[in-house]
């Protein structure tokens, strides 16, 4: 039945005509997005066009949005998954009608930063190659995004039969998750603190539970918890009644724990994150992409030998772990899923995911919700 819907889809998709215009969530300013009537970009020879059926919201998109970090107008949104609508010419990897999932950012291979695994700061990485129309910035928040020829070669991938949208579109932040997860070099038996339980903390718990180290989760909002709990993350701390580090050190003896993953961004709680790590254990800032000033305790890091550690965006040698970790269904990742808005609402879904609630985790755009046979 699941490849008999994939067939139908992949047949409709052919013969879907693609429109001269369509509608996306246009970042205009800071905090200005508006949905509007824009040109359905062009594919050049090599790249390929996606009609996007599902793109979460990330976190890096909000701080874009929020900050005025780059130049109007743009499209954000980079967690794509959808349908080939159109090849360019040399295509070949690609037909019409396969359903994808795509990443942005694929780095050169070859500079500086390369040669040392620092993807995330190459030139080529930090050039985006996906782009719905104006200047290129992900473009999964519009119904077609372009997919620019280096992306189409290294940083498409093919959907299993059987698999949703929804889950697919979670490949780019498990593989964040996974670097950052390798980052912490954790030896079986450790414990490890995961600050923050919303849909990436979530994930980070559950990954850094496949190294075989003793996960504690934290979060201030007990139906999170309640989340991490079915997830199998069976350890956790209610921080809105309890201290999050005080906890950890009497479950280890007063040492603290091996490792803290800090999953919440803004710079408030890294002293806490410091404070709740053994001598000589490590502290990941997983979600402080904000560049700012903060005060932490020096001897912590000289005197008390713990080191403190940053993990940004995905690395290109762990995409095929983590495609396979969502294609097959390591983790359940559709159930991270709290809001589905389609195109129409996308602003709404924006301004929710801004201000998380306590029932709100991923949130996703959907212009493709009203397909057929859609939730394939």
């Amino acid at each position: 039945m699941a490849i008999a819907r994939t067939l139908t889809l992949a047949v409709e998709s052919e013969r879907h005509e693609i429109p001269s215009t369509m509608r996306a969530a246009v970042y205009r300013g800071v905090n200005d997005v508006r949905l509007e009537e824009v040109p359905v970009p062009e594919v050049g020879p090599r790249e390929i066009l996606v009609r996007v059926h599902t793109c979460g919201i990330c976190g890096t998109d909000l701080k874009k949005i929020a900050t005025g970090s780059h130049s109007a107008p743009r499209i954000f949104g980079h967690e794509t998954s959808g349908v080939v609508a159109k090849v360019g010419e040399g295509v070949r990897k690609f037909s019409v009608g396969e359903r994808v999932v795509v990443f942005h950012h694929i780095p050169c291979g070859e500079c500086y930063y390369c040669r040392h695994k620092t993807f995330a700061q190459c030139a080529t990485y930090k050039k985006v190659g996906c782009t719905a129309g104006f200047e290129p910035s992900g473009g999964g928040f519009a119904e077609y995004v372009r997919v620019m020829d280096w992306i189409v070669e290294k940083g498409t991938v093919r959907i299993p039969d059987g698999i949703s949208f929804e889950q697919a579109s979670f490949v780019e932040p498990v593989n964040t998750c996974i670097k950052g997860i390798e980052t912490l070099r954790l030896q079986a038996g450790e414990t490890v603190l995961v600050i923050g339980q919303g849909p990436i903390g979530l994930i980070l718990a559950t990954v850094a539970k496949r190294a075989g180290v003793r996960v504690i989760t934290s979060d201030l909002h007990p139906a999170r918890l309640t989340i991490a709990n079915s997830f199998g993350l069976k350890l956790t701390i209610d921080a809105s009644k309890a201290d999050a580090g005080q906890t950890v050190r009497g479950m280890t003896e007063g040492r603290g724990a091996d490792a803290v993953i800090l999953a919440v961004g803004g710079s408030g709680l890294i002293r806490p994150a410091i404070d709740a790590t053994r001598p000589g254990g490590r502290v990941l800032l997983f979600a402080q992409t904000v560049r700012g000033e903060v005060t932490i305790d020096p001897a912590a890091v000289c005197v008390d030998e713990k080191a403190l550690l940053g993990s940004y965006s995905a690395s290109v040698e762990l995409q095929e772990e983590s495609v396979r970790f969502v294609m097959n269904r390591e983790m359940d990742l559709e159930r991270l899923i709290s809001h589905r808005f389609p195109l129409q609402s996308g602003v709404e879904a924006l301004n929710l995911a801004a201000h998380p609630q306590p029932d709100s985790m991923k949130i996703v755009i959907q212009p493709g919700s009203a397909w057929e046979g859609h939730q394939l």
